[in-house]
């Protein structure tokens, strides 16, 4: 013979207190993530490196366009309106122009068969890690 189950009832077993304690952590866990994570991270400065050693180091704001010789050949790379992109490489499969428009302190796109690479300069970047 099979038994029912009580109904329960939110409202029975959880108190005002709850929801308080509740509001409040979520405004504290809102706040640390303003201010530890979510702030402003623009850089300022790019700089391009061909196997490892720094090649260039250029004003972000200053639009300008490079052709980079790398170990496969040219890679052409854009510098507009504080953005920066490989817009095209020599490489077989482009990840390093499907990457897009990178703007953030600490970010970077490299072409790995062609040797050059980019990355955004800033005294407190954005974050220093991502695992893919």
């Amino acid at each position: 013979m099979p038994t029912s189950l009580p109904k329960l009832r939110i409202s029975s077993w959880i108190t005002k207190g709850d929801v308080v304690l509740l509001g409040f952590a979520i405004a504290i866990l809102s706040g640390v993530f303003m201010t530890f994570w979510h702030n402003d991270g623009h850089g300022a400065e790019v700089v391009v490196y061909v196997e490892g050693k720094r090649w260039a180091r250029l004003d972000l704001f200053q639009n300008q366009e490079l052709h980079v010789h790398g170990a496969l050949g040219s890679s052409h790379i854009r510098v507009l309106n504080g953005q920066v992109r490989f817009i095209d490489s020599p490489c077989p499969n482009k990840l390093c122009v499907h990457t897009g428009w990178l703007s953030q302190g600490g970010e970077n796109a490299t072409c790995l068969p062609n040797r050059v690479s980019v990355q955004i300069l800033q005294s407190d970047p954005r974050f220093d890690s991502i695992n893919f």
